[in-house]
């Protein structure tokens, strides 16, 4: 359509409207702990807030490019599955993707300030906190926390400075 068409000529504008949309749903602190797990521990305030905010860079640079290609798929929303205490929830959905398998996505949540958050999603069986936990996990052994975070600000920055490029 012309909207996704111009969106894709206009990053930033697509990032804008994946920060108003999108961003306020998800809990990035929580993500960012339970990403870096036992290393979350290791880093300092400085580095975690860092940390957060590249993190949220990455999904969100990520994910806006995967939203322009949907493309009117039917999604089937099914029942809410909630913990015993009712502190999470898990909401199962399925895309139909057009002469193939419906794709299962999982996304986690929980309360924080009074509004369901996002904290995982899994797509197909695979947490997206589980796969950058190990990816993350094999750059601070090499880099140390530091280094993973200067390489995604440096991806962040880069991805950015191709898409100002492009246009």
């Amino acid at each position: 359509t012309a909207d996704r068409d111009a969106l894709r000529a206009d990053p930033k504008r697509l990032n804008a409207l994946v920060d108003e949309m999108i961003v306020p749903r998800f809990d990035f602190p929580r993500m960012a702990q339970w990403v870096l797990d036992k290393y979350w521990r290791d880093a300092d305030a400085a580095a975690r807030g860092r940390f957060i905010e590249e993190f949220k860079n990455l999904l969100v640079r990520t994910y806006a490019t995967a939203l322009l290609e949907y493309s009117n798929q039917n999604i089937t929303y099914f029942p809410v599955q909630a913990t015993s205490d009712s502190r999470s929830v898990t909401v199962k959905t399925e895309i139909e993707q057009p002469g193939s398998v419906a794709v299962p996505i999982l996304y986690r949540m929980h309360v924080k300030d009074g509004y369901w958050k996002v904290y995982d999603i899994a797509v197909d069986g695979v947490s997206l906190i589980t796969t950058y936990r190990a990816s993350f996990a094999s750059e601070i052994r090499k880099s140390g926390i530091d280094g993973l975070i200067d390489n995604l600000a440096a991806r962040n920055s880069s991805t950015s400075a191709a898409a100002t490029q492009t246009q």
